[in-house]
């Protein structure tokens, strides 16, 4: 590896390589995975999100520029932050890896190397490819429930969805926006990457799980969960509410339809069915309005935030002319 990195040097068209790394009181760890980060990027930029132990005094003496949060803001904002920085200092290359000492930094250079070679805008670091150690049991099995979710909602396929080691190009640095705040940004950018079809590798990481997690993973995993749903429901509206809902109201039909065929044939009205079938088709018709009322809501939203951009590009040009 190091012998890449001096090839890398004598080249004048080395990429600026940046890592982020945002953490939040890991000062048991921070100094040697910035330490070894080091060795295969141009920068490494801490964001610390409201840490109240020496994580952000470690992460200077050991050689990163600190960004601080005042107060804890939660994954999903320092991500935001680290994106926002590596825009700021102009990567070519944003390395994105967690602060506990989770990830491996040797691994950076095969995480990069699909964008050296143009291959990919984005390369996510999946923990189940090749022979990484794997999550515990019950770990496993919710990280397959987000990634399945945030999957289906995506319409793009990634084999660790919930994965935060990853590399991002200056093209994909420019286009990603997100908004959540939590643990489900992971997933938000998945959603994002789709909508500005951008180029997704994969390629495999080392992941160590010595450590006992600091979050309850069910409480975490609801919660995940609970912020993909919304984002699917913001998204497509239509996945979430409109295709359960038609399969409700038909469910509805059909036992409306065996109703009368008792009523036709006995004379007798058969209450229960006539019950579910009523129940199912207000459930279904419920969740199909409210897939058109987000929808609509969705479309409006799209169209005011267009005739702003519409508005501040027309603004831009005209005192430019004026300028002139």
């Amino acid at each position: 590896m190091n012998q890449e990195k001096h090839v890398f040097k004598k080249n004048q068209h080395m990429p600026k390589i940046i890592a982020a790394i945002p953490c939040l009181n890991e000062e048991r760890y921070i100094g040697s995975v910035i330490l070894q980060t080091r060795k295969f990027v141009s920068s490494v930029v801490v964001v610390d999100d409201g840490s109240v132990d020496a994580t952000a005094e470690i992460a200077a003496e050991a050689g990163a520029a600190v960004y601080r949060h005042d107060v804890n803001r939660g994954y999903g904002a320092a991500i935001r932050s680290a994106l926002r920085e590596g825009r700021r200092l102009g990567a070519d290359i944003l390395v994105i890896l967690d602060g506990d000492g989770q990830h491996n930094p040797n691994d950076i250079p095969e995480l990069v190397k699909p964008l050296l070679e143009d291959k990919a805008d984005v390369v996510v670091g999946s923990r189940f490819l090749g022979e990484s150690m794997k999550p515990p049991l019950y770990r496993r099995l919710g990280q397959r429930l987000l990634t399945f979710t945030t999957n289906l909602g995506s319409g793009q396929t990634i084999s660790d969805s919930q994965s935060g080691f990853r590399a991002y190009s200056s093209k994909a640095l420019k286009e990603l926006t997100i908004s959540e705040s939590g643990m489900a940004a992971s997933s938000e950018l998945q959603f994002a990457m789709s909508s500005c079809g951008l180029r997704v590798a994969e390629v495999p990481i080392f992941a160590s799980y010595l450590d006992n997690a600091k979050r309850n993973p069910i409480g975490h995993g609801l919660n995940v969960l609970i912020r993909l749903l919304v984002l699917i429901s913001l998204r497509k509206p239509f996945l979430l509410f409109g295709a359960p809902g038609l399969v409700l109201m038909a469910c509805g039909l059909a036992l409306g339809i065996r109703v009368l065929t008792i009523y036709s044939d006995t004379r007798e009205l058969a209450i229960g069915n006539a019950m579910g079938m009523i129940l199912l088709f207000l459930a279904g018709l419920l969740a199909v309005f409210s897939a058109l009322m987000l929808q609509a809501m969705k479309e409006l939203m799209r169209r005011e935030v267009t005739q702003l951009t519409n508005e501040m590009k027309e603004h831009t040009a005209g005192e430019y002319n004026r300028n002139k």
